[in-house]
């Protein structure tokens, strides 16, 4: 039965609000519930985040709103750093500590061993997918199959672990080890934890993981969703970031008046060489006193072609 608005009550009216929020995701909260929250705290029209993070994970979640959801692919597409920690020994259904226990095996590997299987799994590597996953086969998730009962064959594919090392480890009693990785993106943790117990012949699972970077995004600049609600409307404003931090890692290019407004119209602008721009590349692009962030664009071969543009607000 569909539950009827109270007239009485006025409507809510969303406000356009354009920015980046760094948010640092507590454990038990999904990505997208995260968002919403955050989204009525800002009273935001349009908000999207930029790479989903498991209830069981916590740390780092852009979410962006406006103007900048145009530009989450960018992050959705950039290396993701993380602290795993790894418990050795065990493996269960999932992968992580949610999933029932499949398996117990002693732990008879020492840190030498422990270093060298991390050594194994540095640079290209192949994962399969896991079976508990949002991916989809015939427009149905994996998860659902896993969870009626079926295991499907899933491709290997290749993923990037561009750094992996030991930040803690004990090897006696409790057995666990906590990880640092950087990878690229579509690299499943609990995969890689599984993959390191068993080369260690113990097997693993996942028992906390706390994401620390997305592309250039730290999470020292993070804040939580109680941060947010404890203070008023100015305070709250102050924590967004600008549109340009999701694209600190293009190079910029300044636009007079006129470049800058047929740029904004999405013309091709052919303004020769450019100091410190390579060829081929994307640049952000800014008007003549660098402060107004217009888009993105791709340098080619002295020609400025506009890709994603900010619309003006009136």
């Amino acid at each position: 039965m569909t539950q009827r608005r109270d007239p009485t009550r006025p409507r809510l009216v969303r406000r356009p609000v354009d920015g980046v929020l760094l948010l640092d995701k507590p454990v038990g909260l999904s990505s997208n519930d995260a968002l919403m929250r955050a989204k009525r705290l800002f009273n935001a029209k349009k908000a999207g985040h930029t790479g989903t993070l498991d209830p069981l994970a916590s740390g780092l979640l852009p979410l962006c709103f406006g103007e900048a959801t145009k530009f989450s692919q960018d992050l959705l597409d950039a290396d993701k750093t993380y602290d795993a920690t790894l418990k050795l020994g065990v493996r269960t259904t999932t992968g992580d500590a949610e999933g029932d226990v499949l398996q117990i095996r002693p732990v008879t590997c020492d840190r030498a061993a422990l270093d060298a299987a991390l050594i194994a799994f540095r640079g290209p590597i192949m994962q399969v997918p896991p079976m508990y996953s949002a991916l989809k086969r015939d427009g149905k998730p994996l998860y659902a199959y896993a969870r009626a009962g079926h295991t499907l064959e899933r491709e290997a594919r290749a993923v990037t672990i561009h750094a992996l090392e030991c930040i803690t480890c004990a090897l006696d009693g409790a057995a666990s080890v906590t990880i640092r990785v950087t990878c690229s993106k579509g690299t499943y943790i609990r995969v890689l934890a599984e993959d390191i117990g068993e080369a260690l012949g113990c097997g693993a699972h996942l028992t906390m993981l706390r994401r620390t970077g997305v592309g250039a995004l730290t999470l020292n600049d993070a804040v939580t969703l109680d941060e947010l609600s404890d203070v008023d409307e100015p305070r709250r404003l102050a924590y967004l970031q600008p549109i340009d931090a999701l694209l600190s890692t293009f190079a910029p290019v300044e636009l007079d008046a006129e470049m800058a407004r047929r740029f904004t119209h999405g013309q091709r602008l052919r303004l020769g060489n450019e100091p410190n721009v390579g060829d081929d590349v994307r640049v952000r692009v800014y008007d003549a006193d660098g402060r107004r962030l217009l888009g993105l664009g791709r340098w080619q071969c002295g020609v400025l072609l506009p890709e994603r543009l900010i619309a003006p607000r009136s």
